[in-house]
């Protein structure tokens, strides 16, 4: 992807106009361990990238906040040696020049210049508590600028967690990153589509898995977004099952929740289809609530709007559609006031999507659920799972669940950008009534 160093920098610019004069210290993320001499694959951390672009593990940036701000990136150095192992690297200079950065050193130097420049600062910005090593290393560097207040140097008193507002800038996404994560919903949402036709009774969940990957890297994403969830049969009724290594059988539903990661950017879609390729009679009747549950909960999401009232909106829907199906007994009201429904419905109905597929931003504001407003994005993930009670759970639970519900789970996600006038659908491209289901799987 071509690197964009005036965005970038602009991203800087607002940072620093939101906050006080101080010192900003932002690490990327580690380098990770698999086993032995082999790491995971390397992700950046998702608020360092969102600030630098800059994709280099081992790297530091440091702004300086104020007046007179200048903007200091701390990475690996220009290495022909270590290029031959593990790739290209650019170097302090390379780096400065394009990306953007006032200066650039190599990260040897940090905890030497760190003191320096910590020196008169009435603040530190970190992301505190995130890292604990992070956390003494910035203290020990507090500690040594104190130890030279004899040469009339003063030290930080002030010490803020940085995130609340990187999450803040982050939660509103700019027409670039709102085409960025419509190419991630195009490609996941055609990932999807072709799962559905590849998916046969006797195959296992990780060969439809394979579909899933396949085509996410032949459209450019490297890698997905989260652990794929490919759940077949009363899988699906575990929120975040993870093994996919179970066989199909005629007459399951298949639950697949997935999506890929473009450019950084996340995208998180969830079907659930027949692996039959026709869903039957209460297959078909649980699906229809729970897709009647999410297109209530859409029309929630406008500006102005409270953010619970999409949830809300879900929870209603679903709790009178268990009274119509004869699952539950009582009022929509009573049910609502006694949580009966969790036993069939029990997480939220969606989250902030971006840069992390649990993205960051506030969800209430002074207490109070926060209000739609144009450029959030978030996924909208109603369901329902039928499964046994646990001999602990609460007396009100029902114990009889009717036979032909229980081990299904069904949960359908799309993802939403809040627009001036409403919203629009990122991933509309994955089929989701069941004529269109049954169509796209007919064989």
């Amino acid at each position: 992807m071509q690197i964009n160093v005036e965005r970038h920098q602009a991203r800087r610019a607002a940072l620093n106009a939101r906050l006080p004069a101080g010192l900003l210290i932002l690490p990327t993320a580690r380098v990770k361990n698999r086993s032995n001499d082999s790491d995971y694959s390397y992700r950046f951390d998702s608020s360092f990238h969102y600030l630098t672009g800059f994709g280099e593990p081992e790297a530091v940036l440091v702004q300086v906040l104020g007046d007179q701000p200048r903007s200091i990136l701390f990475c690996l150095p220009k290495n022909e040696l270590r290029e031959i192992w593990d790739g290209f690297l650019f170097g302090p200079a390379a780096a400065q020049a394009q990306f953007g950065f006032d200066e650039a050193y190599p990260i040897d130097q940090l905890d030497a210049r760190l003191a320096e420049l910590m020196a008169g600062q009435p603040r530190l910005y970190f992301p505190i508590g995130a890292d604990e090593k992070w956390d003494q290393r910035i203290l020990d560097l507090v500690n040594v600028v104190k130890s030279r207040a004899r040469l009339g140097l003063s030290a930080p008193t002030e010490f803020v967690d940085v995130r609340a507002a990187i999450n803040e800038m982050r939660l509103f996404k700019d027409p670039h990153e709102l085409a960025i994560m419509r190419e991630a919903g195009r490609i996941s949402a055609e990932a999807h589509l072709r799962a559905m036709q590849a998916a046969r009774p006797g195959q296992f969940e990780y060969e439809v898995e394979a579909e899933l990957l396949y085509h996410f890297y032949k459209n450019g994403s490297r890698y997905p977004a989260y652990g794929s969830i490919v759940a077949a049969g009363a899988n699906a009724t575990c929120l975040h099952y993870h093994e996919n290594n179970c066989r199909l059988r005629d007459g399951d539903l298949l639950l697949i929740d997935a999506g890929c990661e473009l450019h950084g950017y996340a995208a998180d879609i969830t079907r659930t289809f027949p692996v039959s390729g026709r869903f039957s009679g209460p297959q078909k009747d649980v699906y229809q609530l729970v897709l009647a549950a999410m297109q209530a909960s859409f029309d929630q999401v406008r500006p102005g709007v409270p953010r619970i009232a999409y949830h809300d909106a879900a929870v209603r829907t679903l709790t009178q559609g268990l009274i119509d199906l004869g699952v539950l007994h009582g009022s929509v009201d009573g049910l609502i006031e006694s949580e009966a429904y969790k036993q069939f419905y029990m997480h939220g109905t969606g989250h902030w999507l971006g840069l992390d597929v649990h993205d960051v931003g506030e969800y209430k504001i002074d207490g109070e659920s926060r209000r739609f407003e144009p450029g959030m994005v978030l996924t909208v993930e109603p369901g329902l799972y039928f499964r046994p009670p646990l001999a602990d759970s609460p007396a009100h639970y029902v114990r009889n669940i009717p036979e032909h519900f229980l081990h299904l789970g069904v949960r359908i996600e799309d993802d939403l950008v809040v627009t001036a006038d409403g919203h629009d659908n990122l991933t509309t491209l994955a089929p989701k009534t069941v004529a269109d289901i049954e169509a796209a799987m007919a064989r």
